[in-house]
């Protein structure tokens, strides 16, 4: 029998109606120190296209990031400074995750220990907190920071369905004390999933997420998943993304049915300095009602399949393709930079803008 609290649950689809993002502007105490000037031009440009739609919150330290945030011009109606301390800038991970429960809206503070305690994550872990502690949240907070959860880990349909992967939510560092029931059973306690989907196989050379959904396959509307397909010029994960498409082939909607599938492509392999693959895909994009904002990577024919394909999900969506390869640097890419907030989850926003008063670039 299922539970009515969780039927009282919902977490929205990120195609659905949300009018703010949250991005964290990169300084010279993160990780981008060393290539700052590329790094912020990738972020500006991320910023100019979804301001030009919908309002965008920047969370850093003030006092260090203001002039160089200026210096961009960005709408001062659509982009507002958040006075936030960041170790980096993975805004997809450390940022609210916000549910519907009986109708209004809640923002869930879940931990983040940068993907297992990989790195540096004091600052991150506290940025939801400050939002809270700013008056800039609309949602009823919710701390749920005795469970280890990232935002580019799952992916829904706003219906109740989870499509994970094991190998993140089962990592030792985040909730190893948990069995896989135990976990399961909490996901649909918390965010109200009744049909739970997760893949064994499937992950990217060079990722440090431990195979995070959101680098490998995204659920769409209409039942659809769409999924980076394995090929030939991607030999490192060949083999784990064929075993992964096998999966998708044999899951199953709540209803029974099988899922459209769509094939995505792959970049050809890019490399850093020392020879080590990065993991550069085209899944990483961030879905907003009307565009999809696409990394691309400088590879013609395949950026231009990427975008092709896109709109084969998404027909009536803007596809916005945005240079990426500075973030594919520090082992991310566009969606990991971004946290859409629904509608009403924010205090100071009217009519797509920011309130006067909220304003201050």
């Amino acid at each position: 029998m299922s539970n009515p609290v969780r039927q009282q649950l919902r977490l929205p689809a990120e195609w659905e109606s949300h009018d703010c993002v949250l991005m964290a502007w990169p300084h010279e105490y993160t990780d981008w120190a060393y290539m700052l000037d590329e790094a912020r031009e990738c972020f500006a440009e991320i910023v100019r296209a979804i301001s030009e739609r919908e309002c965008v919150i920047l969370a850093c330290p003030e006092h260090i990031c203001r002039k160089s945030i200026e210096a961009y011009k960005f709408d001062s109606s659509r982009v507002r400074i958040e006075d936030i301390p960041t170790n980096d800038t993975w805004a997809r991970d450390f940022g609210p995750i916000t549910i519907e429960k009986d109708g209004c809206l809640q923002s869930l503070d879940f931990k983040f220990n940068a993907w297992g305690m990989k790195f540096a994550a004091d600052k991150d872990n506290l940025i939801t907190t400050h939002l809270v502690l700013n008056g800039r949240l609309n949602a009823e907070y919710v701390n749920r920071m005795g469970f280890v959860l990232e935002g580019g880990s799952i992916e829904t349909d706003g219906k109740g369905t989870l499509l994970t992967t094991a190998e993140c939510l089962l990592s030792p560092n985040r909730n190893g004390e948990m069995t896989e029931a135990d976990i399961k059973e909490y996901l649909a306690d918390t965010l109200g999933f009744t049909h739970q989907l997760w893949l064994r196989n499937g992950g990217m050379a060079g990722d440090d997420t431990d195979s995070h959904i959101d680098t490998l396959a995204r659920i769409a509307p209409h039942d659809t998943i769409i999924y980076v397909s394995p090929t030939d010029r991607d030999g490192d994960t060949v083999e784990s993304l064929a075993r992964m498409r096998e999966e998708l082939t044999g899951m199953r909607t709540a209803e029974g049915a099988p899922f459209n599938l769509i094939e995505l492509p792959l970049p050809s392999p890019i490399y850093d300095e020392n020879g080590m693959q990065l993991p550069a895909t085209y899944a990483n994009y961030l879905v907003t009602p009307d565009a999809i904002y696409l990394p691309v990577y400088g590879q013609a024919a395949n950026d231009l399949l990427a975008e092709q394909t896109l709109k084969i999900a998404y027909p009536d969506h803007e596809i916005i393709p945005i240079d990426c390869r500075a973030l594919i640097k520090q082992h991310g890419s566009l969606h990991c930079v971004t946290m859409q907030l629904p509608t009403g989850a924010v205090r100071g926003i009217k009519d797509g803008r920011w309130e006067e008063k909220s304003r201050n670039l």
